[in-house]
């Protein structure tokens, strides 16, 4: 694992350089656009040496994805996304966070699983309503990996921004236990009750949200106690994280939720009198890095994931339909939403369009794809997950900006 993680490590930092010079795309996008593109290289090999093409494909499926994105990456790319959280913002709009994040993740799933098991049945698919209700859970959050990197360049008005990042990086968690909760009921694995479903989400959420809070105060006054030796207080942060993430998860709480949570807490410590401008460079830059460099090797992993994808042209349409899907259902999910929310926290019709439009799905869908028991149901989910994830980074990630700048100039 060590020496394939290194591998990726090298291959990331030399398509980034490539993209730097050559291509010019946000990072993100460049560089799994040419990690698509070296999966293509090596999928043509089937035509020249079959055994090479073997080797290479048993090769990408040795890659732990799920195991490199949760119990690595995940928390380290959350906190460093929320520690530049502007947290008063996001208290404003904490209750259209709230909902976007719950009853959008809800609503979203039941909407994409029923219209995807129609769709598959016409197709000739065969998959349960109950997996087409998994597909839904794990294709609803919004990833905050690619909403993060690629909202910071697109001019996004404030109040939207918020919106879009908040939500982003609750509703994963939230999404995770929707997605193992229905996963449990499709394979039978429990015996689940409601009052058990809402227990063991109460665990999860609350949990995750209690342990950020107590890690984020933690390291906010640990940090501020070193005020004057900013390497400390860099460590600080990465053993906060590294080990908060971890304890989470041997106690079954949410770890997205506590880095999100911490992250935010030290993030605003920042902006307090008592901290020196050098301890606030350094915490800032060493987590920027950090972040580039991991969304780097993330979305790699993501262009690598396309060599074990076998060719059916069924799943191919399908996956293309799933777009459409996605889409709408994102759309009617924020108008539903507002029903639930005061009318100056309401979206209008061109909220709503960047909303939708804004809300990109990563690396954590195709994480929980991977993750289902082995079969024809997994492909057909995997094969559908990850058109739409590299439609929504690349399709919706490299027109964004233009469809931004063109709605939000009457709210400028």
């Amino acid at each position: 694992m060590f020496e394939i993680f290194v591998g990726i490590i090298a291959l990331a930092a030399f398509l980034s350089y490539l993209n730097a010079k050559f291509l010019k795309l946000p990072e993100t996008i460049g560089v799994m656009i040419l990690s698509i593109a070296v999966s293509l290289l090596f999928a043509a090999s089937y035509f020249i040496d079959q055994t090479y093409f073997d080797q290479v494909t048993d090769f990408a499926k040795s890659i732990d994805f799920k195991t490199i994105l949760f119990d690595f990456l995940l928390g380290i790319l959350l906190f460093a996304g929320a520690i530049h959280v502007n947290l008063k913002g996001l208290l404003k709009e904490k209750l259209t966070v709230f909902i976007y994040a719950t009853f959008g993740v809800l609503t979203s799933t039941f909407i994409i699983g029923t219209i995807f098991f129609y769709i598959a049945s016409l197709i000739g698919l065969d998959i349960s309503y109950l997996y087409s209700l998994v597909f839904g859970a794990l294709i609803s959050p919004t990833d905050p990996v690619a909403v993060l990197a690629l909202l910071k360049k697109a001019g996004t008005p404030k109040h939207m921004e918020i919106k879009i990042v908040g939500e982003s990086l609750f509703n994963d968690g939230v999404g995770i236990v929707v997605f193992l909760t229905i996963l449990a009921l499709a394979t039978m694995m429990h015996e689940f009750e409601f009052s058990h479903i809402i227990s063991e989400f109460g665990k999860e959420a609350g949990g995750g949200f209690l342990m950020g809070f107590l890690l984020g105060h933690l390291g906010k006054r640990c940090i501020v106690s070193v005020n004057k030796q900013s390497v400390i207080a860099v460590h600080i942060s990465l053993a906060i994280v590294m080990g908060g993430y971890v304890l989470s998860n041997m106690l079954h709480i949410s770890g997205a939720i506590a880095m999100v949570v911490a992250g935010l807490i030290i993030g605003n410590s920042l902006h307090s009198k008592n901290i020196s401008e050098d301890l606030k460079n350094h915490m800032n830059i060493f987590w920027k890095v950090l972040d580039e460099i991991f969304n780097a090797v993330l979305f790699v992993l993501i262009g690598i994931v396309m060599i074990t994808l076998d060719f059916n042209i069924y799943h191919l349409l399908l996956g293309l339909i799933s777009v459409v899907i996605v889409l709408l259902s994102r759309y009617v999910t924020i108008i539903l939403s507002n029903f639930l929310l005061k009318r100056v926290h309401r979206a209008n019709k061109n909220d709503a369009l960047i909303l939708t439009w804004a809300g990109l799905r990563g690396g954590i869908s195709i994480a929980l794809a991977l993750s289902l028991p082995e079969g024809d149901v997994k492909d057909i989910i995997l094969y559908a997950t990850y058109v739409v994830v590299v439609f929504s980074i690349i399709g919706q990630g490299l027109t964004i900006e233009k469809l931004v700048s063109k709605l939000s100039k009457p709210n400028k």
